[in-house]
């Protein structure tokens, strides 16, 4: 199902003045706290972190969802953009946007994605969303009459896709830096109308696109624009901040889990539950499973390789296949007692840029009695998901690398 409007459209994108892009670009509102993000942005008075989190501009007492963490936010944007720091393209454009971490790089679109394909379920979701996360959104949208976060989504394998964006970066970029995590942004401007036009053509003929990561985003911009059609206000809000990269692109890192406890079991007990379920190897180091239905499990000082019993796997279902889902229904569940992955206080998820000496050190602390290290999600696992109108379990991916905030935003006019 397809809408009247096209899939994706160019916008007049509010950006960094290229000196200042260095300056401005802060990672996403989401991966860091208040108390991360107010040392992050200390003495950089450029730093995206004053509007996507401008909490860290008010006492530490003040509620993140006060009203005047909205206003400040507002505030900052404008100040940013009345200094010249910040400044609007004069006509739509696309812009091509590449993330470079260690050897591995990726090269998507920034466009206006459109909101009637996302409640059509052309541009598909495969996670919930909680109302409180949303309504936040929905404030800071309305706050700043802007789209400052992008919603990253994935497109499926297209030779002329890739060579038209590869194309628009022989130019000048219009963003180029290497942030503090070493990750490097580099953005350029697609201003040409016939490459503009043949790329709006190009991804419209696709089926689908499918969100990656900004559920809550997508949602939220979802909800502005229903209140805005009512409203008779004009259509900018029938389209979001999006980053689209070719999925074969991306790289899902994997998301570990750790267990506070054994549930009453003693390591012998444990070891002898999981084995009449996996087949299970000793280590001699920190296991990195190699392939979907393998898993690492240290406890007790040791590392123990996990390999599923093939029967235990449902391969028909797209959800309960997937790895995170059999290391609940199988071990997690029946064996520890987690039911709810959502709620139980006594599991935490560790995403794989933190390595697997991290499991170690949660373990050996004390902290944690049992982790598990995980296979990565593959796109095509998450893809399937979404084509069949479900939902992923809760932290079953991690984005890596992640997009920066603040090089380019949309603004509603």
């Amino acid at each position: 199902m397809t809408s009247a409007r096209p899939l994706i459209r160019p916008f007049t994108g509010l950006r960094p003045r290229p000196d200042a892009a260095a300056a401005v670009a802060a990672p996403p509102y989401d991966v860091l706290s208040s108390d991360e993000a107010r040392l992050r942005a200390a003495g950089k008075p450029y730093s995206f972190l004053h509007i996507s989190k401008a909490e860290i501009d008010l006492p530490p007492a003040v509620d993140h969802y006060a009203p005047e963490v909205y206003a400040k936010s507002a505030e900052n944007l404008k100040t940013l953009i009345d200094s010249g720091v910040l400044l609007r393209d004069s006509t739509p454009c696309y812009y091509a946007y590449r993330l470079v971490m260690g050897d591995h790089t990726q090269t998507g679109l920034i466009a206006a994605a459109s909101v009637a394909d996302y409640d059509a379920n052309r541009i598909r979701k495969h996670e919930f969303t909680r109302p409180d996360k949303e309504d936040d959104r929905v404030r800071q949208i309305e706050a700043l009459n802007a789209q400052t976060g992008p919603v990253l989504l994935a497109h499926p394998d297209s030779d002329e896709a890739e060579r038209l964006i590869a194309a628009a970066t022989s130019g000048s970029p219009v963003a180029d830096l290497t942030a503090d995590d070493g990750i490097r942004h580099t953005v350029w401007r697609i201003d040409e109308q016939t490459t503009i036009a043949r790329i709006g053509t190009v991804i419209g003929a696709m089926g689908s696109l499918y969100i990656a990561d900004g559920h809550h985003r997508s949602a939220a911009a979802s909800r502005v624009a229903a209140a805005r059609r009512g409203q008779g206000r004009p259509d900018s809000a029938e389209y979001f901040l999006a980053v689209i990269f070719p999925a074969r692109q991306m790289r899902i890192m994997d998301y570990n889990r750790v267990v506070r406890d054994l549930n009453g079991h003693s390591v012998a007990e444990l070891l002898k539950a999981v084995g009449e379920r996996c087949t299970v190897t000793p280590a001699t180091a920190a296991v990195a499973p190699e392939r979907t239905g393998t898993f690492g499990m240290y406890v007790d000082g040791r590392w123990y390789h996990l390999a599923i019993r093939a029967e235990l796997v449902p391969t028909a279902d797209p959800v309960r296949r997937l790895d995170v889902s059999v290391l609940s229904e199988q071990i997690l569940a029946p064996i520890l007692g987690i039911a709810d992955l959502r709620r139980d206080t006594r599991i935490d998820f560790i995403g794989g840029i933190r390595g697997l000496a991290e499991l170690e050190r949660r373990v050996n602390s004390g902290e944690m009695a049992v982790a598990f290290s995980m296979h990565p999600t593959q796109m095509s696992e998450l893809m399937s998901v979404a084509d069949a109108g479900e939902v992923m379990p809760p932290k079953s991916t991690w984005f890596e690398p992640k997009l920066a905030d603040g090089l380019v935003s949309h603004v509603l006019d």
